[in-house]
């Protein structure tokens, strides 16, 4: 049995009993947090007053970055089992707390540029060879999203460059490429989008079928232009919009696309997350729609986030000044802004492939009823669905 303690109210001094417990502060360790910014000007007895902002926030990063990796992990934990729709619903729920996270971030960089490059200098040289490459928390968040090893530009391929003398961080690198990326499991459950199965609805069946009547009625007004040069323009566009659809339609072009990195799912991935988009109005397909588009902000959020950094190394240390952790700085962290951190590119580029509405192949009763079923659950045969 706990025994009372006498406590005093700091704001009105009445004093009261309370259970033996942890207090506000005791629970939170803020006595090892609010001690963790150590100020090496102050140590070198040149104490710059913005040292103790650059700390603080480059701390409420690395909080932030945690919470991030604890919402990846339990995402692709929910992932990996069936799917229920509460299951999908949580889904829902934390993949858009990381979006409201990734949020914050990008707009606490305007915190940080409230110190002027003079005032950085100050303490600058402090830092080396600290970097923010040395920030394991980030590269996890990376490899947990599906970042690709071969696709990083070439400063940053080695982490043993970065984190070579600590096994630990080492360790969790590695683990952290062998598991399954979010990438990679999103593409299995895009796979198993009802409806695609060749003997059942076949929708990239019918969905083939309507842009090759769409591209016939483009090809037919482009003979009927009146004028030779609008004639070869719209020609043109025509040839131009047949080799896109060419890239979606033969398996062997995506698939060497894939290879150079420039689309990241499987051809049946990639069906499967043209057919929700197209059927977002339906309601199964809805819950799905919401996960890509979420997966797309978080792609787009950490994109801006790498180039609000980028902007403010470059306002900070100009173009051409090496980084502290020996990288080329603002023309190294520049070249992250490419399409090949962006990890589900392909959703970026699902609106090319989009067809009018009135062109969208109509759902069957049969196909209506079986996408009440459970996205996870359904076995075909001979083209019809049962539950398992």
């Amino acid at each position: 049995m706990s025994c009372p303690v006498k406590y005093t109210d700091p704001q009105d001094g009445e004093v009261f009993d309370q259970e033996s417990g942890m207090l506000y502060s005791e629970y939170l360790m803020l006595d090892k947090i609010l001690k963790a910014q150590r100020m090496v000007s102050e140590e070198k007895n040149r104490p710059v007053h913005d040292e103790h902002l650059f700390i603080i926030t480059h701390q409420a990063y690395e909080l932030w970055f945690k919470q991030i990796i604890f919402e990846l992990d339990s995402v692709r934990d929910l992932f990996s089992v069936m799917l229920e729709e509460t299951q999908t619903l949580e889904i829902l729920k934390r993949l858009n707390r990381i979006v409201l996270i990734l949020k914050v971030l990008v707009d606490q960089v305007m915190i940080l540029e409230t110190m002027t490059p003079l005032d950085f200098m100050e303490f600058r040289g402090y830092l080396r060879p600290a970097s923010g490459f040395q920030s394991l928390q980030f590269r996890l968040i990376e490899n947990k999203l599906g970042v690709k090893q071969e696709l990083r530009v070439k400063y940053n391929q080695r982490y043993t460059v970065v984190f070579g003398s600590d096994n630990e961080a080492m360790k969790l690198i590695e683990n952290s490429e062998k598991e399954p990326s979010l990438c990679d499991i999103v593409e299995k459950w895009l796979e198993k989008t009802p409806g695609l199965e060749s003997n059942g609805f076949d929708f990239w069946g019918k969905y083939q079928r309507a842009v090759e009547g769409l591209l016939n009625e483009q090809h037919t007004s482009a003979l009927r232009e009146t004028t030779t040069n609008r004639r070869n323009n719209s020609l043109s566009d025509w040839e131009n919009q047949k080799k896109v659809y060419e890239s979606i339609f033969n398996s062997k072009v995506h698939d060497a696309l894939v290879s150079r990195g420039e689309r990241r799912f499987s051809h049946k991935a990639f069906q499967g997350a043209i057919m929700v988009t197209l059927y977002r109005d339906e309601p199964r397909f809805s819950q799905p729609h919401q996960i890509l588009t979420l997966l797309t902000d978080i792609d787009s959020l950490i994109t801006k986030w790498r180039y609000n950094h980028v902007l403010m190394v470059q306002r900070m240390i100009g173009s051409f000044q090496l980084g502290t952790g020996g990288s080329s700085g603002y023309q190294y962290l520049r070249s992250t802004l490419s399409d090949r951190y962006k990890v589900f590119v392909d959703l970026f580029n699902l609106s090319t492939f989009l067809i009018p509405r009135s062109s969208i192949p109509p759902l069957t009763q049969d196909m209506k009823h079986h996408l009440c079923l459970n996205w996870n659950t359904q076995s075909h045969t001979n083209g019809e669905t049962t539950t398992e």
